[in-house]
C-alpha cells in the first residue's frame, strides 16, 4: 500500500462513502484516495460482478432470486493488492478482469436489484466496514449500505463522458465496441439502477456532489483528498 501523502492521524477508524452511477469515476478516484489515505478499498460493485459472474459460469437462472441469494450470502470473496492494483478473487481465483466483460455488465444490475442477493452483499460489507478507515464506493454506499459516513461524496459526468471512459476500459481488455454503443448502455443501466425496488442509485441529501466531465483523474483524488480533511478538520 501507498504511503500516505498527508498527516491522516485524526483521519484514522473514519469511513468515506463514494457513489454515483457508471463511468463517473468513483472506482478509481476511491481506490486512488485509499492508497494515498492509508486506507482499505472497498468496491462494492466488484462484489455484485462477482456473483453475477459465478452464477453465470455455473449455469445458474437469473431470474432464481432465491439462487442468487444463495450464492451471495456464501460465495467467499476476497480483495488483495498487487502491486498498487486491487485484485478479485472469487474462491480464490482472481476474476479481476472477467468480472468486468461487456457479459457480466450487461447483466449485473438484474442480479445486483434482487432484494436477496443485496441484503447479503450489504451485510458482507458493513462487516468489512465496521472498524472504519475505509474508502467504500457504489451506488448505494451512502444511502443505504453506510448511511452514517463520515464523509459522503457523489460523483457524477455526462453520458458522453462516461461512454468514452467505458470505451477506454474495454480496449485495454480487448473488447471492441463504440462510443455511441457504450453510451446506450450507460442510459440505459442507468434507468435501471435509478429505478429497481431495491437500493436504487439515489443521492444522498448530506452527499457533496463532483461533476467529473471535465476533470482528471489526480484532480478528482485531489478534490475528495480535500473535501475530506476540511470535513473532519
Amino acid at each position: 500500500m501507498a504511503t500516505p501523502k498527508y498527516n491522516l492521524s485524526k483521519l484514522k477508524g473514519k469511513l468515506i462513502a463514494i457513489d454515483g452511477p457508471a463511468g463517473s469515476g468513483k472506482s478509481t478516484t476511491a481506490r486512488m484516495v485509499a492508497e494515498k489515505l492509508g486506507f482499505v478499498y472497498l468496491d462494492t460493485g466488484a462484489m455484485y460482478r462477482a456473483v453475477t459472474l459465478f452464477a453465470m459460469r455455473n449455469g445458474v437462472s437469473l431470474d432464481d432470486e432465491n439462487a442468487l441469494a444463495q450464492i451471495a450470502s456464501r460465495l467467499p470473496i476476497e480483495f488483495k493488492s498487487d502491486d498498487d492494483v486491487q485484485r478479485v478473487l472469487v474462491k480464490g481465483e482472481d476474476v479481476t478482469d472477467e468480472i468486468r466483460t461487456p457479459e457480466v455488465t450487461k447483466n449485473v444490475s438484474k442480479v445486483s436489484a434482487y432484494k436477496g442477493v443485496r441484503e447479503a452483499m450489504v451485510a458482507k460489507q458493513r462487516e468489512i466496514g465496521k472498524n472504519g478507515s475505509i474508502v467504500a464506493e457504489g451506488r448505494d454506499t451512502t444511502t443505504v449500505v453506510f448511511p452514517d459516513a463520515d464523509v459522503k461524496v457523489y460523483m457524477e459526468a455526462s453520458t458522453r463522458e462516461r461512454a468514452q471512459r467505458r470505451l477506454l476500459d474495454l480496449a485495454k481488455l480487448g473488447v471492441t465496441t463504440t462510443v455511441d454503443d457504450q453510451e446506450e448502455a450507460i442510459v440505459r443501466r442507468d434507468k435501471y439502477d435509478s429505478g429497481r425496488e431495491h437500493s436504487p442509485l439515489t443521492r444522498s441529501r448530506d452527499a457533496y456532489v463532483i461533476d467529473t466531465t471535465n476533470v482528471t483523474i489526480e484532480e478528482q483524488v485531489e478534490r475528495v483528498i480535500q473535501l475530506i480533511l476540511s470535513t473532519l478538520k
